[in-house]
């Protein structure tokens, strides 16, 4: 009969906190689905290796191989830790681990675009500029996000 603050407010916190648990795990999914399709063209290149690939070519292709395959494993952290972990009352705990899962799967995620595309490169070019040129867009990257502000 009588609405109740108490409720409102109750039902207000109960929606923020689905809303939150919503983002970080689609955030996750996002990541996830980003470092699986990585993970299938270089897993289609390295069935399909050309015979121009010499050693160092392969080693940088392995690489790149165990380095998507760990960041997609991070990436489903936040996933598997909810499900794990699923119902508790603590979001902060949640938030926190999420964010240090996704950050820490930003490393090895990066690496693998940059191997990605020294070996995109080093078919056009020579091994050592191909490698340089490569770390021109991360440098950038770098520039303009210490620049933002």
């Amino acid at each position: 009969m009588f609405d109740n603050d108490d409720d409102k407010t109750v039902d207000k916190k109960k929606d923020k906190l689905i809303l939150d648990y919503d983002t970080i795990l689609k955030e996750s999914a996002l990541l996830t689905t980003f470092a699986g399709i990585l993970f299938g063209f270089l897993l289609d290149i390295s069935i399909n290796t050309p015979e121009t690939f010499d050693f160092i070519d392969r080693v940088v292709l392995i690489v790149a191989l165990f380095s998507v395959t760990f960041a997609a494993s991070i990436f489903i952290m936040p996933v598997i830790y909810h499900h794990l972990e699923y119902p508790y009352g603590d979001l902060e705990k949640f938030k926190s681990r999420s964010h240090r899962f996704i950050m820490f799967g930003l490393i090895p995620a990066g690496i693998t675009l940059y191997l990605g595309l020294v070996l995109s490169l080093s078919s056009l070019l020579e091994r050592f500029p191909a490698f340089l040129i490569s770390s021109i867009p991360f440098i950038l990257i770098y520039v303009f996000f210490r620049m933002r502000k």
